[in-house]
Formats: C-alpha cells, sequence, structure tokens
C-alpha cells in the first residue's frame, strides 16, 4: 500500500474549480490559489477558543467538522468540485421504491491507522454511540434518532451497511457525510474519553492533544490515497494553536506567523481596516458568501418573551446598521431580513422585509412600542443576552443590541462564556432558564445545503434537548413540526424548497430569532499555503487538501 500521492492525482483534484497560480482578491472564491504536489512542512493554524471535542461523533461546530475530515472519513462527503461525493463507500446510496431502505457499500481495504481493516460493523457502531444514541456524548445532531426504525442499522456482511427508516428522507446521502458515521472499531471506544486520542480513518492521526492549548496531527500511515480522491497528505504535520485572542491570530497571520484561522469566521474588526488598507494583504484574502447566518435566538419560553408581541418588539428595536457594523460593515455580510441564507433553494426573494430591517435599518421604535403595549409591557422588560466572549464580533453585537433595545426600555445585562462551551450556556435550557437567557447571540450554517439541513436542528420542538440544544429558542410550533415532518416524503427539490420558504415566513412571523447578518467571511491565507479553496457546501476554506511552500 502507498502512502504517497501522485502529482496527476492531486492536480486533478484540486482543478476541479480553476486554478490559481498566484494571489488575488477573492481567487480562493473562483478556483484553487497555488496548486502544488509539495509534500513537507508543518501547517499552523490558529483557533481563538477549543473544540467542543475533537471525537467525530461528539462535535457539532461547522469548522471541527471540516477540520476533522483530516482524520475522519465518512460514508459520502464534499467534494469542491463536484458537490456530495462517495468516501468510505463505494457509491451515493441505493434506495428501495418506498424511500425507506439505504444501502451503502464499503470500498475494500480500507485500514484504520493501527492497521485493522474498516467495517461496516465499526460504522454502525459509531453512530450508535452518538447523540442521537448516547447520553455519555451528548453533542451533535439528534437527525438518526429522528428518522431511522429502532435497530434500524444493520451490517450483513463486513462490507455493507443498511439504514432503515421510519419515514422516507429524501436527502440522506447529506446525512451519511456527518462525522458521526466516521469508523470507530467498537474495541477501541474509550467512550466519553475517545475525544482524547480518536482513531484515524484518514490521511492524518492525532499525535497529540492537549485541551485549551495544542492539538497535532501527523501523517496516517495506512490511508490510502487511491481510495480517497478528495483529500491530500501533503504536510507532514498539522499544528492548532488553541485559544489565541483572536486579534492576535490575525497579527500573527499577518505576520506570516500562522497559515489560517480555523474557525473560519473571518479576520476581526480591527483586522479588517488593516487588510482592507494593506495592498500586500488584501491580495491575499477572500469574502465569500458563506452561507451562513449571525442571529439573535430569542427564547419562546421565558416569560415576557414567551408572548409574540415581546419578542416581536425586539426585532423592531434593533439596529440593523449598528448589528452590521458589529460583524465589519458589507464585508461581514448583508443585513438579513430573515434566517435562511440566499445560497439556500428556498430562500425568499431579496425584496422580502417584513419588519423593515432593510428599508429602516436603525429600527422602528414606534413600532417596537406599540408591540410592547400589545406583550402587556408598555415600560419594556429585563432580559440578559449571551454571546461567546472569545469573539469580539459576537460582543459588539451583545453590545449594539443592548444599546438599541435600551431606547425603548428593554434593559439587557450581558453574559459572556467560553465557545467551547457553547453546549453548556445556551445549548442547556435549564441553564437558559435559570439564568434568564433570553437572547443568545450565535451563528447558524446548514448541516447540509438544504432548507432542511438549514432549518430543523434550530426550528423543529422534536430537535429540543436537554443539554447541547441548538434550537435555543426552544421553538415547538405544530406548523413548523408538521412542514418540517412532511417535506422530507417530497421527492422534487423544487416541491421542497418552496416549503422551505414556507417555513422561513412562518418563524419570521413567530419572531423566534433576531437575525443579523447573512454572512460573509473576510478570510486570510498565508501566501506559503497551498491549494487553497472555498469549498462552497463547507462554506469556508477546504481543509482537506492544504499544503506549505517551503520557505
Amino acid at each position: 500500500m502507498t502512502t504517497v500521492a501522485t502529482t496527476s492525482g492531486l492536480l486533478s483534484a484540486v482543478s476541479r474549480g480553476g486554478t490559481t497560480p498566484g494571489a488575488g482578491y477573492d481567487a480562493a472564491v473562483a478556483g484553487v490559489v497555488n496548486p502544488s504536489d509539495h509534500r513537507g512542512g508543518t501547517l499552523v493554524l490558529d483557533n481563538s477558543g477549543d473544540w467542543d471535542s475533537i471525537d467525530p461523533g461528539n462535535t457539532y461546530v461547522a469548522y471541527a467538522w471540516n477540520f476533522a475530515r483530516l482524520y475522519a472519513r465518512t460514508l459520502t462527503t464534499s467534494s469542491a468540485g463536484e458537490g456530495l461525493v462517495p468516501d468510505l463507500a463505494t457509491s451515493l446510496g441505493q434506495v428501495s421504491a418506498d424511500g425507506l431502505t439505504w444501502t451503502y457499500r464499503l470500498k475494500p481495504d480500507l485500514l484504520m491507522e493501527d492497521g485493522e481493516p474498516i467495517t461496516s460493523a465499526m460504522v454502525r457502531h459509531a453512530i450508535e454511540r452518538s447523540a442521537s444514541y448516547s447520553s455519555a456524548l451528548p453533542i451533535g445532531p439528534v437527525y438518526w434518532r429522528a428518522f431511522l426504525r429502532d435497530n434500524g442499522i444493520s451490517t450483513p456482511d463486513p462490507l455493507t451497511i443498511t439504514f432503515r427508516l421510519s419515514r422516507p428522507m429524501a436527502e440522506f446521502d447529506h446525512l451519511v457525510s456527518m462525522p458521526q458515521t466516521a469508523p470507530v472499531p467498537p474495541a477501541r471506544d474509550t467512550g466519553p474519553d475517545y475525544y482524547r486520542r480518536p482513531l484515524s480513518s484518514g490521511p492524518y492521526q492525532v499525535e497529540d492533544y492537549a485541551p485549551g492549548e495544542r492539538l497535532e496531527l501527523t501523517r496516517n500511515p495506512r490511508w490510502n490515497p487511491a481510495t480517497d480522491p478528495v483529500r491530500a497528505q501533503l504536510v507532514d504535520r498539522v499544528v492548532v494553536n488553541l485559544n489565541v485572542d483572536a486579534d492576535e491570530i490575525d497579527r500573527r497571520l499577518f505576520a506570516g506567523e500562522a497559515h489560517l484561522a480555523v474557525e473560519g469566521g473571518g479576520v476581526q474588526r480591527r483586522g479588517q481596516a488593516e487588510l482592507l488598507a494593506r495592498r500586500e494583504l488584501r491580495s491575499n484574502a477572500d469574502n465569500p458568501i458563506n452561507g451562513f447566518v449571525w442571529y439573535a435566538a430569542i427564547s419562546t419560553v421565558l416569560p415576557p418573551l414567551d408572548n409574540v408581541h415581546c419578542r416581536r418588539a425586539v426585532l423592531y428595536a434593533a439596529d440593523h446598521a449598528a448589528l452590521q457594523g458589529a460583524f465589519g460593515g458589507p464585508v461581514g455580510g448583508r443585513i438579513a431580513p430573515t434566517m435562511l441564507p440566499p445560497t439556500i433553494p428556498g430562500s425568499p426573494p431579496a425584496d422580502y422585509d417584513p419588519y423593515g430591517f432593510l428599508s429602516n435599518p436603525r429600527g422602528d421604535l414606534a413600532a417596537a412600542t406599540a408591540e410592547l403595549a400589545a406583550g402587556g409591557h408598555p415600560n419594556g422588560f429585563a432580559t440578559t443576552i449571551s454571546f461567546r466572549d472569545n469573539r469580539p464580533k459576537e460582543q459588539a453585537a451583545a453590545e449594539a443590541l443592548r444599546d438599541s433595545l435600551a431606547r425603548v426600555g428593554i434593559r439587557a445585562d450581558l453574559l459572556g462564556y467560553p465557545s467551547g462551551e457553547i453546549d453548556v450556556y445556551p445549548g442547556t435550557p435549564e441553564f437558559v432558564h435559570s439564568r434568564g437567557l433570553g437572547i443568545n447571540i450565535t451563528g447558524w450554517g446548514a448541516d447540509w445545503p438544504s432548507g432542511f439541513g438549514f432549518l430543523y436542528a434550530i426550528c423543529h420542538g422534536g430537535a429540543i434537548l436537554p443539554t447541547s440544544n441548538s434550537n435555543i429558542s426552544e421553538l415547538d410550533d405544530p406548523a413548523v413540526n408538521d412542514l418540517l415532518d412532511r417535506v422530507m416524503t417530497t421527492a422534487g427539490a423544487a416541491q421542497r424548497a418552496a416549503t422551505y420558504r414556507e417555513i422561513t415566513e412562518r418563524i419570521t412571523e413567530l419572531a423566534a430569532f433576531l437575525p443579523i447578518v447573512h454572512s460573509r467571511s473576510l478570510l486570510y491565507r498565508n501566501p506559503e499555503v497551498t491549494n487553497v479553496g472555498v469549498n462552497p457546501t463547507l462554506q469556508m476554506y477546504d481543509y482537506a487538501r492544504l499544503g506549505v511552500r517551503p520557505r
């Protein structure tokens, strides 16, 4: 078995989206910057926080899913040039006529890093140990539990895995691209401690992980590039520095001391001004529309926000110009009148603006005051706004929203928390209730590029969890639930998109969310990094094929 990527294989992989041999603003959006098959060196990434978990079965953060592709292969995965493609599987799923049975066949001769052959039983175990089944691993999506029958996974032979669903799931091929399908050998599973040293099925393996300090990957000698056209194994090591101050990350990037910021959210407000003003920095920057929305989740159960009029008062009172400024102005994103981003089929048209966010961005204080009166709180009320305290943009947004709401008598305290504990703070309803966290600043991107992949986890009442909860608003609306329950039985993508628009308009009416901006990320790439491209599905730089030039 060879572990050396061939020149032709790599250049074929990076050229599917076009190649750009030199630097240039937005060059990595249009194609791949610095295509190269050079091997060697260390890729240095910085993170302003820490992972929720590096266990593929216990993570629910966008950059963590992207990064996990370096050491965790899944049944299907995203290719920047081709969209969804088979990964461990030989093809996309074979589905029965009734849409209830999906079957995948694994590629032969795949190995874990210790040399053990990868089997369908390892994939089954990986799914069954994840959030849908295990209270010991609470972080992650809940789709498996929502769609699988009891005992719905079978492995008739070592290379075949079959899923039997309780109801059709038209986008199931996307579901099996999640890191929860990365194989875990049952005998090597250490449960909640598996995050300390997860076993690799990808091109890199975990060499060392010191939580809060450093994560280091090295080459996995058992990875076979002949089975994996999506990834490359160019650098010798990948080092991630953890809990680095966000503004310090920008300084390190601009000084050439780090290659990329792993979180993929873009440089901070101070760094944005410097980057855009300096030509040599701007030429190594990209500003893609990334499919995320920055928003405030508004509790639908905490008084007085359990009253829709009080929630609408928050929407009308918000100063959207100031909130957009918190995320960097136009380079940080477009003011968002609705939750569903324009990159997702079913998003309402650009002129859909029911609360006047676009036509009156400073807010409509008269309308807010009227809503407060209708909600029985004409003099306002008190609440708390939470945000991740290692993310300056979120803190600035929380401060801007606090100042906006004060104009109509809504008094808000601020509570910051570490980003690695999002599952504990706004992600734990009991904590939210006990601390009165009525409004929570956060961001969201689709679990896969469809309205269902975007909306289900944050909108469906059945997705509310006791911890690691993504439906922070605790929205449990029968009409929304019914639409989401029925849409996966619809075969046609256009018909599903129409339903996603209907859901988006319904949650807009319910005011469970204050959308802030449909995000753009002002990303900086060190010119030493090779094969840099924005993966439209992952919504950030694709980490699976990066290299570095020799200095």
